[in-house]
């Protein structure tokens, strides 16, 4: 029995699932918890990279697959953007700078001023002049950048490498030539040009598993090493977002939208994330920083669970009467408005009624996500389909007010670890000899037979409702 294995090292925890290729199903899965590196200073959210490693080992070992079974290739997901800095001989010189990390918003601002488009201080290559700056000792020894799930790959295969998809989230990417920039990346920092690996296609190996990572893994040695990508872009080939049209919502304690594009569609505003994807073409990106936490917000005010309000809320109109949810409790990313707060407007004698309450909270969230994509459709990228993922799309108010709002048809995804599955379809492709686009569109993941159809009978009370919610953000916060 042949068996592809994919890995999803993300912030919270490390998962591995087992793909079965013959059957192009799931035979296993297991995850093992991550946590940050304790920390007192503002904005710093930082890993031990040999965690990932200890936490790999742990799932593999725990993986029960039958004895038939034979692992063909292994591929890794990882959390995107992190600076995984290594000396000569690579070993790791410091924790791992994660996405989540600010500490580099201030060469955040003056690397957008300097190539002329907004990057956020996630983006790497802010990290790596904040670490030249902040700590030369560390910077003098630095020889390799690579990111988190380049550096389990170089711990499987003794390569390093990165490919297009994660490697766009550095920032200094050439996306049409698929290249990294190097008068970009002088412009940011001398060094960081001859730091980066080389770039690798898609759908090749990167190497196989070392005698010493099969010793460590207990993998089959010569097994492929895939060349993997960040998690959005493993989440779209777990998703089947694989075809023009067809968009990832993801609603969880942030909101992310992406989906697959022919073009790279590049926004000097930094609304939208140009990256590519791991196919060969590209991934527009969209992430709000408050979704199911705004909602949570108000099932923890009123006491209630989400299942009575949601029973109330259902009662409630489209458009709340004129009620306005402002869902940024922690500030706001998309649109950039970092100060911003949470705000409830409109507010009239008998309209704090709990259901009405929290409907506008999942419509605020809502518009929140469709502000971002009104964007994305001034460049052209348009949705034919949104398939839903995360915690947030178990709610069937939520849905509704999504397909409703959006006018596109929902449908959601069975497997819940869509990126470690993504990976794993990306392995299966790879020691099949396909490409990878190819292979997901003829090994469709399994879908729910749940499909929301939207409701054009309310589409213009959500249009004004968004419109209301649009004018206020923007006279509060723009």
């Amino acid at each position: 029995m042949k068996v592809a294995v994919g890995v999803d090292a993300g912030t919270q925890s490390l998962k591995v699932l087992a793909y079965a290729v013959d059957t192009n199903s799931v035979l296993a899965r297991t995850s093992c918890p991550l946590s940050l590196l304790p920390s007192t200073v503002t904005g710093r959210a930082e890993q031990d990279p040999h965690s990932w490693v200890q936490a790999l080992s742990h799932c593999l070992s725990e993986l029960n697959l039958p004895s038939s079974a034979i692992v063909t290739a292994i591929a890794v997901s990882g959390q995107q953007h992190g600076l995984v800095a290594l000396d000569s001989s690579g070993s790791v010189i410091r924790p791992a700078k994660l996405w989540c990390d600010v500490e580099s918003a201030p060469e955040a601002s003056e690397i957008s001023t300097v190539l002329g488009y907004t990057l956020p201080a996630g983006f790497t290559c802010t990290k790596f002049l904040w670490l030249a700056r902040h700590e030369p000792e560390s910077f003098e020894k630095l020889h390799t950048l690579l990111l988190p799930h380049d550096y389990l790959n170089f711990v499987l295969s003794g390569v390093y490498a990165m490919e297009c998809g994660d490697a766009s989230g550095v920032g200094t990417m050439d996306l049409k030539n698929r290249v990294f920039d190097k008068t970009r990346c002088e412009k940011v920092h001398p060094k960081l040009f001859q730091s980066l690996p080389s770039l690798v296609p898609p759908d090749k190996p990167i190497g196989a598993v070392t005698a010493e990572a099969a010793s460590t893994f207990n993998l089959p040695k010569d097994a492929l090493v895939a060349p993997g990508g960040g998690d959005n872009m493993m989440s779209a080939l777990g998703a089947g977002a694989v075809r023009p049209g067809v968009l990832v919502l993801s609603l969880g304690t942030s909101a992310t939208l992406f989906g697959y594009s022919e073009t790279p569609l590049e926004d000097a505003s930094g609304t939208v994330a140009p990256f590519c994807d791991s196919t060969g073409a590209y991934l527009p990106l969209l992430c709000v920083q408050n979704c199911t936490s705004a909602v949570n917000e108000i099932a923890h005010g009123y006491g209630m669970s989400h299942d009575a309000l949601m029973e109330l809320a259902e009662k409630e109109p489209a458009g709340c009467e004129g009620l306005t949810y402002l869902p940024y409790l922690t500030g706001e990313r998309t649109p950039n408005w970092p100060d911003a707060s949470g705000a409830l407007l409109g507010l009239r004698p008998g309209l704090f009624r709990p259901g009405l309450v929290y409907r506008a909270a999942l419509e605020g969230a809502t518009f929140s996500v469709l502000h971002g994509y009104k964007v994305m459709q001034s460049f052209g990228f348009e949705a034919t389909e949104l398939r839903v993922v995360g915690g947030g799309s178990k709610n069937t108010l939520w849905r509704r007010i999504i397909a409703d709002a959006f006018q596109v048809q929902l449908k959601f995804p069975l497997e819940p670890e869509s990126a470690a599955l993504g990976a794993a379809l990306q392995a299966a492709a790879i020691a099949e000899g396909q490409p990878v686009a190819e292979y997901v569109r003829s090994h469709e993941p399994p879908m729910s037979d749940v499909i929301v159809i939207p409701d054009a009978s309310v589409a213009q009370q959500y249009a004004s409702a968004f419109e209301r919610f649009s004018s206020r953000g923007k006279t509060l916060f723009g």
